[in-house]
């Protein structure tokens, strides 16, 4: 259901405490069995329906934290934490390549029951970042997100606060996303940014902090956004994100993300949360009305406005892309490689013959941006389902284009498509696991894709008029317009 609403990523708790309940032992006695199995499932899942995973790693087990019985406080031995993350990383390398390191640092509740302390928080975020890229370079790490509060104490701090201590402590260098909460309270989504005010645009409070401390190239990411939409008669006492009907729970998610789409310097939106299990009571607890479906999986209003919206960003338009746009699916073994040279720092490659990337558009022409170097090997393109004229053939009657470049050539760029007919259209590139005779490998990356609409295109190449019927979901709950990382 998440995959049909046009969802892309999914953000997953990895607890430290269930999967070494021993130092250096990952084995349930209760069960007999692996704690990796539970976790394995999920990510395996994830991919089958095309999600990526970020994950949460935070909770430390009672053997690592020996001086505090809350599992919320950190580890004794931050480096205890480094190894956790180092295998982490090394286990999933290749599935999953975003790392969320803790969780509202900002929060007695998140530390352990102990006085606020970002530098404290600071130092554990060097350690991970150090071990996570030990074990994948190509490891994006998130920093904490920051509970909306306008606290000032040692038990909670407001979080324009704690990332002004982060950057004075030194944070800059260790992370490449900064994860942030953006509620909208009983705020419209419009409502202007103000220091003194919880609402979805205090983020851009956050944003400004980070220019400030010459971090403007970074990300910002939503780690958690919504409103709640308790009953009317729901307690006063226990509203403590404010509340909303349901229908402007759907209306106000639907123009923040609107509003949001327009940030080039906003990348993922997790909303919160899609669905719970069942131990959250609807009678006693607020937090139960932020679910998008029901335990029972019955859809709330929000649901369809988030399905509704997607198809908006399915397709894309004139207009340049990056290969996380919504608007292109994978279908395979890709990867999400760091590449300095690349645009947006990073690219999708594969080598494994059948993998596809399918770009759903409207427009006349399009151009491919990849990557070309000594071991790069030849995709076939097909549009709408068939051969294009603009490219060479294969002995199959397969259109191709060849990637291969005797040096490295960053941002490169081929027209894969032109002459279309006005309409919507589809593009697909295919790993074809052949190469030019003087490359060294089978590699296919795509760094993004340029959509035209020509003056006067008539199809000529193609005899007829429209496109095919598209099918498929485009992204809405998680945009993703990404800069650099």
């Amino acid at each position: 259901m998440a995959r049909q609403a046009g969802i892309r990523w999914l953000k997953q708790m990895f607890s430290w405490e269930q999967i070494e309940p021993r130092k250096g032992q990952f084995w349930d006695e209760r069960y007999k069995k692996s704690t990796w199995e539970k976790y394995d499932d999920i990510v395996n899942l994830s991919r089958k329906h095309g999600l990526r995973v970020i994950a949460r790693v935070d909770r430390a087990p009672d053997w690592a934290r020996r001086s505090n019985i809350s599992p919320t406080a950190l580890p004794d031995n931050l480096e205890d934490y480094g190894n956790f993350i180092h295998t982490l990383v090394s286990r999933y390398k290749g599935k999953i390549q975003h790392y969320q390191i803790w969780n509202e640092p900002n929060l007695t509740g998140e530390w352990g029951g102990r006085p606020i302390d970002a530098a404290r928080y600071v130092e554990l975020l060097k350690v991970a970042y150090r071990r996570a890229k030990e074990a994948d370079p190509n490891a994006v790490i998130l920093s904490a997100p920051l509970a909306q509060t306008l606290e000032k104490s040692e038990r909670n701090l407001n979080e324009l606060d704690f990332l002004k201590a982060m950057y004075v402590s030194g944070a800059k260098d260790s992370f490449d996303i900064l994860f942030a909460n953006a509620y909208g309270f009983d705020k419209p989504p419009a409502d202007p940014p103000n220091a003194h005010v919880l609402n979805f645009q205090r983020v851009r409070l956050l944003r400004d902090i980070m220019v400030q401390n010459g971090d403007g190239d970074k990300a910002v990411w939503l780690n958690e956004f919504g409103w709640n939409a308790a009953p009317a008669d729901f307690p006063p006492d226990k509203l403590y994100w404010g509340r909303v009907s349901d229908q402007q729970q759907a209306e106000y998610t639907a123009s923040a993300l609107r509003i949001a789409h327009s940030w080039d310097w906003l990348g993922v939106i997790n909303l919160w949360f899609f669905r719970q299990v069942g131990d959250m009571s609807p009678k006693d607890s607020a937090e139960y009305y932020f679910r998008v479906v029901d335990t029972d999986f019955t859809p709330r209003p929000v649901y369809f406005k988030v399905k509704e919206l997607s198809k908006e960003y399915e397709v894309a338009g004139p207009g340049t892309y990056q290969e996380t746009s919504g608007a292109v699916e994978t279908n395979g073994s890709w990867t999400y490689e760091g590449a300095a040279s690349a645009w947006g720092e990073a690219l999708l490659t594969s080598s494994q013959v059948g993998d596809s990337v399918t770009l759903r558009f409207k427009g006349t022409k399009v151009e491919l941006i990849f990557q070309g170097d000594e071991t790069s090997g030849m995709a076939y393109v097909s549009v709408d389902g068939k051969s294009t004229p603009v490219l060479p053939q294969s002995e199959q009657g397969k259109s191709y284009v060849d990637l291969y470049r005797p040096d490295l050539t960053p941002e490169a760029s081929a027209v894969i498509v032109k002459g279309l007919p006005p309409g919507q259209h589809t593009v697909q590139l295919t790993v074809a696991g052949e190469h030019n005779p003087a490359s060294k490998g089978n590699k296919v990356t795509v760094d993004g894709f340029s959509v035209e609409s020509e003056p006067g295109s008539a199809g000529a190449f193609y005899g007829y008029v429209g496109g095919a019927v598209i099918g498929g979901i485009g992204l809405a709950a998680t945009l993703l317009r990404r800069r650099r990382r």
